[in-house]
């Protein structure tokens, strides 16, 4: 299993773009973010999205170039058209967009329609959350997903993300979750690794529990079960239904499309400038407690410590800058057949 540093990620990313042909300004939001997802440990969401993202190209869902259109425009909203340019670009733009409105306006709420899949979600929340602002974003599948609803056994719903991130002492808070019982990118690794999964999270084709990440890709197709699994996924599956009217009509991405394929995003992302809201150092002051509060809770037999939302992934990224991302062989075969393909060249592994 080859390791990789977070330079030699962003190379991997530049020189397969490069030789596929896309734009030059275009390059660096998609691979910056891949690399970036791998650094925090979300393997799902990292490099592995290489191959998946230019057959999408070849295929003529993502097209780069496309412009970023603003179809509708106000003070503290507006909503984008991304005519299918990669999700990164867009939300990129989305992103920027936002924290200008909200800066001039204390708020500000940004949907976008035609995009492909912008990666993880968490990356633009805690940037807004370091600039100063409570973000709160998400995705629906206007097109295939992949989870079914409570009850059910047909993929009908997408894994319908969302994240949520404040400023904090150091950096921010940030959660990024999905509202099914996992990622579908998840599934990807396990499945590349050769691994199994924990019970709980997809059933087979025919609906019966399974911990084989195979019974979700091959036919009869499997599906990944709601947040709260088998018992509880009733609230994951109500979660993911008002993202769905949010996110997918809002913007105007829609549901149940047939025209495309899995991946597509619809996006709802806002943002909240803290000091319009409260002084900052009267917010620092009642969050810096609120953590001391949590972080002193007895722990239960097994847990030395409380967690936060993002903590895991700081720790993560510092472990990664140390000792480098490691990469299935199989996730690597694929990136280096893909090279080959293109002619490009990637970083020479030891």
């Amino acid at each position: 299993m080859p390791t990789l540093t977070e330079a030699e990620l962003i190379e991997v990313g530049r020189a397969l773009l490069t030789a596929a042909k896309i734009p030059a300004q275009e390059i660096d939001p998609v691979a910056l973010h891949l690399a970036d997802a791998n650094m925090v440990g979300h393997d799902s969401h990292g490099v592995m999205r290489l191959v998946q993202y230019l057959q999408m190209v070849d295929d003529g869902f993502v097209k780069p170039g496309a412009p970023v259109e603003r179809v509708v425009d106000g003070p503290a909203f507006c909503v984008l058209d991304g005519h299918f340019n990669f999700g990164q670009v867009i939300a990129g733009e989305g992103l920027r967009l936002a924290l200008e409105k909200a800066r001039g306006q204390g708020t500000a709420t940004v949907f976008m329609r035609n995009c492909n899949h912008i990666g993880r979600l968490g990356a633009y929340t805690e940037a807004a959350a370091q600039a100063g602002f409570t973000a709160v974003m998400a995705v629906n599948a206007p097109g295939p997903g992949g989870v079914a609803p409570f009850g059910g056994i047909d993929r009908r719903l997408g894994t319908n993300p969302i994240s949520m991130a404040s400023p904090a002492p150091g950096g921010a808070v940030v959660l990024d979750m999905t509202t099914s019982a996992t990622a579908e990118g998840k599934l990807r690794v396990a499945h590349q690794k050769g691994e199994s999964i924990p019970p709980g999270l997809i059933i087979d084709g025919h609906g019966n529990p399974s911990t084989d990440p195979a019974d979700y890709y091959n036919k009869p197709y499997g599906a990944i079960l709601p947040l709260g699994g088998p018992l509880m996924g009733h609230k994951g599956f109500g979660l993911s239904v008002m993202l769905d009217l949010i996110c997918g009509l809002l913007s105007g991405s829609g549901l149940c499309r047939t025209d495309l394929p899995r991946g597509a995003n619809g996006v709802w992302l806002h943002l909240m400038e803290v000091e319009r809201f409260l002084p900052r150092a009267e917010y620092d002051q009642w969050i810096t407690t609120y953590i001391d509060t949590l972080k002193s809770t007895r722990t239960l037999p097994g847990v030395s410590e409380i967690l936060l939302p993002g903590e895991i992934e700081r720790r993560r990224r510092q472990l990664r800058e140390s000792e480098g991302v490691p990469i299935p062989d199989e996730t690597w075969r694929q990136l280096t057949e893909l090279a080959a393909k293109l002619g490009a060249t990637l970083p020479t592994i030891a």
